[in-house]
């Protein structure tokens, strides 16, 4: 086979994502109190002048979530997985109404972020109320165990057909066995891809569509954020969304 240019060898830069302004707001809390990104790892952020006297606006920021050194048996490879609506079409498919919904031909799905932990990342975003359409799945074909989120949409707006999923590759045996007995206790029906494709088809036809964090969750952070823009949340502002999150989830969840 003939060997690709130097040049065809790509990585991935950078993702862009478009939010509304209060999902943007919440986006800043999420990478730094759920992602774990620090100060040093803020990028840029760039503002618009106020009008008339007003503060600036918060234009765009960009955060750095983590650093990999490749290692020669772990390329870190750039991968693009691509999808198409593959039922008849008189019949539902939930990536057909997230395309048509969207009026759009192509749509950003989900972000796989890659963790060394999955296990100990997953109890630290449960602890602050993270939803899941799926548990930890051990992959069929890949030696790599992932898990799904919920979307990222604010309390009242339509699903937006975008998630996270987190992985890990090469888990231990212990850390596999951990997760089976986890799911053991599962509700998920299929602990597959295809499980996650079916659970996201019940979710767009039920009408209920999981959200990233709970709606009173999100309604709690942005009653705390009202009135600041992401250049004015401080640190005493994330510890005090934390606890929110934190006491929320344990409510929540009977602790």
């Amino acid at each position: 086979m003939k060997q690709k240019p130097a040049f065809m060898n790509f990585a991935v830069d950078h993702m862009t994502m478009l939010f509304h302004p209060n999902l943007y707001k919440l986006s800043y809390v999420v990478f730094r109190n759920i992602f774990g990104t620090t100060p040093d790892d803020l990028l840029y952020e760039k503002k618009r002048k106020g009008k008339d006297g007003a503060k600036d606006v918060s234009m765009t920021y960009a955060t750095r979530v983590g650093t990999w050194e490749s290692k020669a048996n772990d390329p870190l490879p750039t991968i693009f997985a691509l999808v198409q609506p593959s039922e008849p079409k008189d019949q539902p498919s939930h990536v057909r109404q997230m395309l048509d919904g969207h009026e759009n031909t192509a749509h950003l799905q989900h972000v796989a972020l890659r963790t060394p932990d999955l296990i100990a990342f997953h109890k630290h975003m449960v602890e602050r109320g993270v939803q899941f359409v799926t548990p930890i799945l051990k992959d069929d074909h890949e030696n790599l165990i992932q898990v799904f989120s919920g979307e990222w949409y604010l309390p009242g707006a339509k699903p937006s057909g975008f998630f996270f999923e987190f992985l890990q590759r090469d888990p231990s045996d212990d850390e596999l066995a951990t997760i089976q007995k986890a799911n053991k206790q599962s509700w998920f029906r299929d602990e597959t891809f295809l499980g996650l494709y079916d659970e996201k088809e019940r979710e767009y036809q039920s009408g209920n569509v999981l959200s990233f964090l709970p709606k009173n969750v999100m309604e709690a952070l942005l009653k705390y954020l009202e009135g600041k823009e992401v250049y004015e949340i401080t640190e005493a502002d994330l510890e005090a969304c934390d606890k929110i999150m934190i006491d929320m989830a344990a409510k929540a969840q009977g602790k």
